[in-house]
């Protein structure tokens, strides 16, 4: 028996621009799974401009292009991508010490960052969210009045492609009712927190303690 405690969980959620993923994340970091010690979002590198409301160091690490070059040539990422003209990785840093602290992490990431996390780190459970038609796609990204209408355009063109990825996914979670969608993404962290690899060093002090009371 051993007093580290044990190894944090890695989740990827991934999914098209526009299918919730922002909103599901902040009602799981709100939720009683959350916390410092418990769960935390990986907060992704982007050279992207910041949009209204988001702020530095909690929606993203926001960097010029040569410094984003700086840390992918340093190997500082554990994956990262080209999205839409901009570039996106995940550091290290942000996922392996925590992790190592047996905290369980969330990454935000594409299909593209996905696949080498994936190949990185085996253990990673992957959610792909999927929205559920081309019409309920087209109408969040409309309203969310985030981009001209030529690049909405081009982000329902390259959800095609990302959803013909769904099936590299360990889950899958369609985003009809966000408030179901939100109970399965919770539902999916609860039940690798408690198997039973996970929680080997509870259970031996569990049995400890009536061996040490009962005989």
């Amino acid at each position: 028996m051993t007093d580290n405690p044990p190894r944090g969980e890695l989740f990827i959620l991934s999914g098209p621009s526009g299918a919730g993923k922002t909103t599901l994340i902040q009602s799981l970091m709100r939720s009683p799974l959350s916390g410092p010690d418990r769960l935390r979002f990986s907060v992704s590198h982007t050279t992207r401009r910041p949009r209204d409301g988001e702020v530095d160091g909690r929606d993203y690490h926001f960097v010029d292009p040569a410094t984003f070059e700086r840390m992918r040539a340093a190997g500082d990422f554990l994956e990262w991508a080209e999205v839409h003209g901009n570039f996106y990785g995940t550091s290290r840093g942000e996922v392996f010490p925590r992790l190592a602290q047996g905290i369980d992490v969330l990454l935000d990431i594409d299909v593209q960052g996905a696949e080498q996390v994936l190949a990185r780190h085996p253990a990673a459970h992957s959610i792909f969210l999927m929205p559920p038609s081309f019409e309920a796609l087209a109408a969040r990204l409309r309203r969310r009045a985030l981009d001209d209408e030529a690049t909405i355009v081009n982000r329902l063109t390259v959800a095609l492609a990302e959803l013909g990825c769904y099936d590299r996914y360990h889950y899958v979670i369609v985003n009809e009712d966000a408030s179901q969608a939100s109970a399965a993404l919770e539902a999916i962290i609860l039940e690798k927190r408690h198997r039973q690899e996970r929680i080997r060093g509870r259970i031996q002090g569990i049995l400890k303690d009536f061996r040490d009371k009962t005989t």
